[in-house]
């Protein structure tokens, strides 16, 4: 294939997406629904171009069941688009020969190009090198946006949910790298004082294992981008140009470097060497059971599988417990909660319910309030009861005027019965809800929102059983101050 754009030379860095459907069976391959890519100038880190583009699967059952995603995907506009070997050779053209990058590409996009080209008989491009911002943030920055996904470092930085559509997930894949990139070189400009501020060390996490083969699942929502069009304004950015604008950081860069590119010590380019510095590694063909989990939306992975990130009762030790404020870009502190060096995050299985949904507590504009009350047990009792220890003392220190409000709710003369508070979130990157038909243990997702939760309600009855997986995010509010209980995940157990 004969390569065109950009010329011979071909030093542009190809920041690429993949959308796939995920496989139901065993064996069955994922199929890409959608491919995305910009080109990016590795010396002012500008987008030069933008191609995106639905893909329609030859094998059509393979998205027999595919639903309308939030982030716009639909069947219909699945079956109206080319097929991967109609755009071949534009994404070839693309690809082959340049820098490659994305969030997890080693081990998943970069393996579902190399089958798509293997699926129609040619040969696949091949790239110069491979950045891949999880590994790369991950050893370098630390986890100090805690899962490192692409929509918690972006939600870190203030740029916005996450479409989930390809070219609008490049794009802020782009803004993250920049972001992290200039928070490094400050810190190495004067490690003395902004290392000393720094709250995480980019060491690995204790419970990170060097063979592990557990992927993060992303999530991905925001704003839909238009994809029926093969190119794109590369303008039409889908994070505000006036947000990064008013950035501190990229303020601080560009006002210097317009003053005196020539003399100036912080140089745009300077940001583009030292992510060099970090790390390029040579791209490696990964087996099968490296490929990254991908958790669409309106699909899901296997919701009995245990997530890394949660901690099980046999893993958390309550004296690894601690508070910390952690300071946030736009000024001002927030408070997390760690066990070690990795965000508190908790799973707990056949929680029973107390109170389900109640139509009694509703919001600003008369919806049902999303939450549930569960009984907890003894010993996620200790792990709340010291996570709310942490958390006080620090407030405590902070002198807040606000007055505590225990996790953990204990009512006089039921003191052997304490109960705590479930909040559900029904956004599109908030809570997971499955059910499993016991005891074949067949499971299905439920799908609901803010307006149409009456099947979720229906199904979060008193006595229910709960597998519950929930982070623990402490909050300031109205003069409350507290530890709210997240579900990321719920698995509700069905008798049949």
């Amino acid at each position: 294939m004969a390569s065109t754009l950009g010329g011979d030379g071909r030093c542009e860095i190809v920041f690429f997406d993949l959308e796939t459907a995920v496989p139901t069976k065993s064996g069955q391959p994922f199929a890409i629904l959608e491919f995305g890519a910009i080109l990016v100038c590795p010396m002012k880190l500008v987008e030069l171009y933008s191609y995106s583009t639905l893909v329609r699967p030859t094998d059509l059952s393979l998205i027999s069941t595919l639903t309308k995603r939030r982030s716009g995907i639909t069947r219909d506009g699945v079956l109206s688009a080319p097929t991967f070997s109609e755009i071949a050779d534009e994404v070839y053209d693309i690809l082959h020969g340049r820098i490659w990058a994305g969030h997890n590409i080693k081990r998943f996009d970069c393996v579902r190009i190399r089958d798509a080209f293997a699926g129609i008989g040619l040969s696949p491009p091949e790239p110069k090198a491979t950045i891949d911002s999880l590994s790369l943030l991950s050893q370098k920055f630390g986890k100090r946006a805690g899962d490192m996904k692409m929509a918690s470092l972006a939600t870190y930085f203030g740029l916005g949910d996450q479409a989930h559509r390809s070219l609008d997930d490049v794009r802020m894949n782009l803004e993250v790298v920049k972001y992290c990139a200039t928070v490094l070189f400050l810190e190495s400009s004067v490690p003395d004082i902004l290392k000393d501020m720094s709250w995480f060390s980019p060491r690995k996490s204790p419970r990170t294992r060097s063979n592990e083969k557990s992927l993060p699942n992303g999530v991905r929502e925001s704003p839909t981008s238009s994809s029926s069009s093969p190119k794109t304004d590369p303008s039409s950015s889908s994070v505000d140009a006036t947000t990064v604008k008013n950035h501190p950081i990229i303020s601080l860069l560009t006002e210097c470097s317009e003053s005196d590119t020539s003399s100036c010590e912080i140089d745009p380019s300077d940001i583009t060497t030292l992510i060099s510095k970090l790390h390029i590694g040579t791209l490696k063909r990964d087996a099968a059971d490296e490929a990254k989990t991908v958790r669409q939306q309106g699909e899901s992975t296997d919701p009995n599988a245990k997530d890394e990130s949660f901690l099980g009762v046999n893993e958390v030790s309550v004296s690894s417990i601690r508070a910390s404020l952690i300071p946030l870009y736009r000024g001002g502190l927030r408070m997390e909660l760690f066990h070690n060096d990795t965000p508190l995050h908790l799973c707990w299985y056949s929680l029973k319910i107390r109170f389900g949904i109640s139509r009694k507590y509703v919001d600003h504009v008369g919806r049902p309030k999303m939450n549930i009350v569960v009984d907890i047990p003894p010993d996620l009792c200790k792990i709340l009861d010291a996570s709310d220890a942490a958390a006080h003392n620090l407030l405590i220190d902070s002198s807040t005027s606000s007055d505590w409000r225990p996790t953990v709710m204990r009512k006089e003369g039921f003191a052997n019965y304490p109960t705590a508070r479930l909040q559900i979130s029904s956004e599109s990157n908030g809570t997971q809800v499955h059910q499993k038909e016991e005891p074949l243990g067949t499971n299905q997702k439920l799908d609901f929102s803010s307006d149409n939760f009456e099947k979720l309600e229906s199904a979060l009855l008193p006595g229910t059983l709960v597998d519950a997986f929930f982070s623990l995010e402490p909050y300031d509010y109205k003069k409350m101050v507290g530890i709210r209980l997240a579900a990321r995940k719920l698995v509700i157990h069905l008798k049949k």
